[in-house]
């Protein structure tokens, strides 16, 4: 079966940065930015990017571009005879399988909270408890979260079943080009806020006295991890898209420019949330009490307020929904690539795999609410901790080792790879960085995010 490339480079970039643009940079980026120091911390995350972000991003689609195939795929058409390095290729797999499973419950509930803003669900006046109260109503009700996790799911495959062009880069250009405006719409009206000056000010100007009472250590880490697990790298997510895309530019370049629609999203989602909460003198929280309470409180309380949420809520659909179908294509891909499936024959299969696996999440709120995995934590919790915790900066390791050291791929080839086509290029001297320095920063994360 002839494989299929992107239609254009718009396209690539757009699924790639789609894939990478998650609900993380809305509900973790803001309040992270905030917390440590505002534009010290976006400093120390901007360089963590370039000098980790960008390479270890390469590399993945390096390996992607070179072989042609995806994950495991890859690592077989490129590893030296008799090595072992495509068992991480299953890994990734699995890692993509575990971030599904919790993921398309809560792209789920974002769809959910689109449906609820449109139908008037959230009338002007609410009282905190009442807007509080349909959260938690939502996660008792197992049928309610089931019926939007199955609609995301159903509709991810059906998109992707259409192939790569016709479905997964024509869907997720609309909706990324659509992401950009509606961000652009909410920021520039939440700017608009009686006083909304002070959220940007805690939010972006540098604060030393916060640097130092978080600790200037616990700045640098923070922003760091924030670097490294914003582009979902290690699982082979990104891979996949190398696969597809051309010789016709460096990869530095294309890896620049997807972190740079990444973080450009991340801090206008804190230049649409601060405004508004120090505006109406709400603290803004972390993680799903920021979205689902704290800011349904302010829409009920804002003039136009029920267009207002059904707009932000339209935006994390899209936000949620490009990275569903974008791991969904990993899936189909891998199922293609490795037992010779049709397109079609893949879709289904993993569509059935996704819905049955995605159970334990939507019944972790309720039915299962006493079930603690790992180290106390539910199942979304525990789901979340093998991706994020194990297999992201373990699997980025691997995918590094492999491209740097001379049992692997090796860091010639790689680099020749990289540097394939116009555009931004990396220079040979890297190659101790590469080789020596990366490798520790990235275990520095790893012990980090186990201990």
């Amino acid at each position: 079966m002839k494989r299929e490339n992107f239609k254009s480079r718009l396209g690539f970039l757009l699924v790639s940065a789609g894939c990478a643009i998650g609900i993380g940079n809305v509900w973790r980026f803001p309040y992270v930015v905030g917390q440590n120091g505002g534009g010290l911390f976006v400093l120390f995350y901007l360089l963590f990017l370039v000098t980790m972000g960008i390479p270890v991003l390469t590399m993945e689609l390096a390996v992607g571009r070179a072989s042609r195939k995806s994950s495991v795929g890859g690592y077989m058409a490129l590893e030296n005879p008799g090595s072992k390095w495509h068992i991480h290729g299953w890994f990734g797999v699995l890692g993509n399988y575990v971030l599904m499973m919790f993921y398309t419950t809560v792209s789920g509930w974002m769809l959910d909270y689109f449906v609820k803003f449109i139908k008037g669900d959230f009338t002007s006046g609410m009282s905190t408890e009442a807007v509080g109260g349909v959260f938690g109503n939502m996660l008792a009700n197992p049928s309610e979260m089931a019926f939007w996790m199955v609609v995301t799911v159903i509709a991810g495959f059906v998109i992707c079943s259409f192939g790569l062009q016709n479905g997964l880069e024509r869907i997720t250009k609309i909706m990324m080009c659509a992401l950009m405006v509606l961000i652009l719409v909410l920021a520039i009206h939440s700017l608009t806020l009686p006083g909304a000056g002070e959220g940007v000010s805690f939010y972006l100007l540098p604060d030393v006295d916060k640097v130092r009472s978080a600790g200037l250590k616990n700045v640098i880490s923070a922003a760091m991890n924030q670097a490294f697990f914003t582009l979902s790298l290690g699982i082979g997510a990104m891979e996949i898209f190398g696969s597809y895309m051309s010789d016709a530019h460096t990869l530095p370049g294309e890896a620049a420019r997807i972190c740079i629609m990444d973080t450009f999203v991340a801090i206008m989602s804190g230049l649409i949330i601060f405004p508004a909460c120090f505006s109406f003198g709400v603290q803004p929280d972390q993680g799903p009490s920021l979205i689902f309470q704290t800011l349904p409180n302010i829409f009920v309380n804002m003039a136009g307020g029920r267009i207002w949420g059904t707009l932000f809520f339209l935006f994390m659909t899209f936000a949620s929904f490009s990275t569903v179908i974008a791991v969904f294509e990993n899936l189909i891909a891998c199922g293609c690539d490795n037992f010779g499936w049709s397109r079609k024959k893949a879709s289904a299969i993993n569509c059935v795999i996704v819905l049955i696996a995605s159970i334990p999440c939507v019944l972790g709120f309720n039915l299962w609410e006493n079930l603690h995995i790992i180290g106390g934590r539910g199942v979304l919790d525990s789901e979340d901790y093998i991706v994020s915790n194990l297999l992201l900066p373990i699997g980025s390791l691997v995918y590094l080792l492999f491209c740097v050291s001379k049992w692997g791929w090796g860091f010639d080839k790689y680099l020749a790879e990289a540097n394939k086509g116009g555009g931004i290029k990396f220079s040979p001297k890297l190659k101790p960085y590469f080789q020596y320095v990366l490798p520790v920063l990235i275990a520095i994360i790893i012990i980090q995010s186990l201990f």
